[in-house]
């Protein structure tokens, strides 16, 4: 199966102008989607139709390129964002959640526990692919520590890809149909350019500008999205501006974010993204019953919501699950930190564990 190395392969054989065409129809798939959901009232539509058109295209082989370039200065829109969730008294609950901190390691030790076996029986990986794609950390991490440890990283890419996909979709659906939560609702998602004061403007671009350097300057996991939201949180707290960014740059990431999402499977056959979507349905089923399971159990001892736990514990993006969970009016500040430590933990721990595992086994 060919994906992951290919598709940078097939990005540079395309001239710019055929480049642009292609990256073009995918925003424009994307804005059709995003229109279309909005309309209709779905949940999170400026990112899940875009995500789902896409992903549509590509399975159809369309030509469409993801607008990959402009991807880490949407995230910074994203993390300022998330840097206003952060309001005064979010310090003193931080001690709280300590103890929901602690229990992120067994919850994925368990859901690793269940997902590396169902990869290994019913995808047919080897134990390398099978433990990183069952790993839920950040993508693009994955992809690459997987790829140095002898992965797959096609089979890694397509599963961390559908993943996404699948858990945005799971959990917006859940809660806007089963739980009734309004998430079509945009009011969290900022206001308009025109109801912002200049200062606050100058105050949210320079959090942006400074959490941008920041964050690859401090080997931050997620540098471009982290960074920005340390940021903004700390100018937040100090009470430097109130405003999130303007709402329609809001849109705007959510609608490219979604289509560089959809864009992960270009470059794959039909029956690979199907098999991958099928394989991380299963997979992503283990893991969600997983996170029910431990908030149904100790949101009361984390003194959370349930609704609270299973957003923080969800394998999802961060960027992703943060858009949720300001879509229902969650605390951002406890959803994000719990995924910055998820991503935290998998990136340094995953690779130390499969060492010692690798060792147990020549030994043995």
């Amino acid at each position: 199966m060919v994906v992951a190395r290919n598709k940078d392969e097939q990005l540079k054989t395309l001239s710019p102008r055929a480049l642009w065409g292609h990256i073009a129809l995918a925003l424009a798939l994307g804005l059709a989607g995003g229109l279309l959901f909005s309309a209709l009232g779905a949940p999170l539509p400026w990112m899940l139709g875009p995500m789902i058109f896409n992903t549509i295209a590509a399975v159809l082989n369309a030509p469409i390129r993801p607008p990959l370039r402009v991807r880490p200065y949407v995230i910074v829109v994203i993390g300022v964002m998330l840097g206003a969730g952060f309001k005064p008294d979010v310090l003193s609950q931080a001690g709280d959640w300590l103890l929901s901190f602690s229990f992120l390691g067994l919850y994925l030790a368990a859901s690793c526990l269940l997902v590396v076996p169902f990869y290994r029986r019913f995808g047919g990986f080897d134990t390398v692919t099978a433990y990183f794609a069952g790993m839920p950390g950040g993508l693009n991490e994955m992809i690459l520590i997987g790829r140095d440890f002898g992965g797959d990283d096609a089979r890694i890419a397509l599963a961390h890809a559908a993943r996404i996909v699948i858990v945005v979709s799971l959990v917006a659906v859940w809660f806007r149909l089963i739980a009734g939560y309004d998430l079509g609702d945009r009011s969290q998602f900022g206001v308009s350019f025109s109801e912002i004061p200049l200062q606050d403007l100058l105050v949210l671009l320079i959090c942006g500008v400074i959490g941008f350097y920041l964050g690859p300057l401090l080997r931050l996991p997620a540098p471009t999205l982290i960074g920005p939201m340390l940021v903004s949180a700390a100018a937040h707290l100090a009470g430097l501006t109130s405003n999130p960014p303007p709402s329609e740059l809001v849109v705007l990431a959510q609608l490219i974010l979604g289509t560089i999402i959809g864009c992960r499977f270009v470059g794959s056959k039909a029956r690979d993204i199907g098999h991958a979507l099928l394989l991380s349905l299963g997979a992503t089923i283990i893991m969600l019953a997983v996170t029910v399971a431990f908030a149904v159990a100790f949101h009361d001892l984390f003194g959370q919501t349930t609704e609270q736990v299973l957003l923080a514990y969800s394998p999802g993006g961060l960027a992703e699950m943060s858009l949720v969970a300001l879509s229902m009016h969650a605390e951002v500040a406890y959803v994000a930190t719990h995924h910055v430590v998820r991503i935290t933990m998998v990136i340094l721990v995953a690779p130390l564990v499969f060492r010692w595992l690798q060792s147990r086994s020549s030994q043995g």
